[in-house]
Order: C-alpha cells, then structure tokens, then sequence
C-alpha cells in the first residue's frame, strides 16, 4: 500500500512536473512569437519612418534645386540687364549730350520737328527755345541757317528755363513740347536696349 501511495505520488509529481512544463514551454513559445511580431511591427514602421524621411528629404533636395535654378537665372537676367544698361547709359548719355549742345544738330532736329508737325497739310508757326547759355554757340548758326528756319515755319528764341535740349511749340499756343536731354536719352536707351542686349549676349 505504501508502495501505491508512493507511486501514486510520483506519478501526479511527475504529471504535474509535465503539465507545468507543457504550459512552460507554450508560454515561452507565446511570449517568442509575440516578441518576434513586436520586432516585426517596429521594423515595418521604421522602415515606414525612413522611407517617409527619405522621400521628405527627396522632395526638399528638388525643391531646393529648382528654386536654386530659378535664383540663379533671375540673378543672370538681373546681370546681362544691368550690363545692359550701363553700356547704354555709357554710350548714350555722352552722346546725346553733345548732340544736344550741337547747333547743326538742333537745327536739323527742329527743322524734321517743324516737317512732321505740318505734315497735315496746314502750317503752324512754331518758337523754338533754346538753352540760354548757349546762345553765342548758336547765334552765328542760326543767323546763317536764318532763311531755311523762317521757310519751315521756326523762330527761335532764347531761355533761362530750357538747361538743355530744345523746346517746341505753336507760336501763338500756350504750351511747349520739350526736347531735353532726359527725353533724348530715355528714346534712344529704349531703341538700343534690345540691340545691346543680342550684341552682349547672343
């Protein structure tokens, strides 16, 4: 009986022993695959992470590239412009100076000016009013070309408010159309910026 007893108790000993093994082994088994599913989840969502990143980082890398580009060709028209622009400016403005300051020049401007504004068929007396401070340049000139001004219809005067270039009006008329400098300058700077233009940088 004893010996039942004994054997009884060994073999629930060892039953149990087997049940807490089984149970044991399922557990570490679970806690592995749920391990493993928890590794699998964190890798699948930094991979997410990087891909993510990386894509961001793509778009920034062309973004920034083509704003670079687009600086960059603002910044080479800004350039050719400005170029443009001084060597008009350099080869205008000294030009234009002396045009205006020259009497064969200004009596043939206000001879073509005379032309196209009686070109309507009607003649318009006109006054012409020239720097007062050249007026000994010009005196000699227009005294010779006196005949050919009073055929196109010009009289020329004289004035401390005209510093340079010419004015033009009716005679009789209350205002003038001025010739100046500024307004030579802006007209031939507006002429020559396209030919300038394709002569630097075509």
């Amino acid at each position: 009986m004893e010996n039942k007893l004994k054997e009884l108790t060994e073999r629930l000993y060892g039953e149990g022993l087997e049940r807490g093994r089984v149970e044991a082994d399922r557990l570490v088994a679970d806690a592995k695959a749920q391990a493993e599913k928890i590794l699998a989840d964190a890798n699948a969502e930094a991979a997410q992470i990087v891909k993510r990143a990386e894509d961001k980082a793509a778009d920034t890398a062309k973004n920034s590239l083509t704003e670079i580009s687009l600086a960059g060709k603002q910044a080479l028209a800004k350039i050719k412009n400005e170029i443009t622009e001084l060597v008009i400016a350099k080869s205008v403005g000294e030009a234009v100076k002396a045009a205006t300051v020259d009497a064969a020049f200004v009596k043939t401007m206000l001879i073509e000016v005379a032309k196209s504004w009686n070109s309507e068929g009607g003649k318009t007396e006109l006054k012409a009013l020239l720097p007062e401070a050249l007026e000994k340049e010009f005196s000699t000139l227009f005294e010779a070309s006196a005949k050919e001004l009073l055929a196109a219809g010009i009289e020329v005067g004289y004035s401390k408010d005209v510093r340079t270039g010419f004015k033009v009006g009716a005679k009789d008329g209350g205002y003038y159309i001025a010739f100046t400098d500024e307004s030579f300058e802006a007209l031939m700077q507006e002429y020559l910026r396209e030919k300038v233009s394709k002569l630097l940088f075509a």
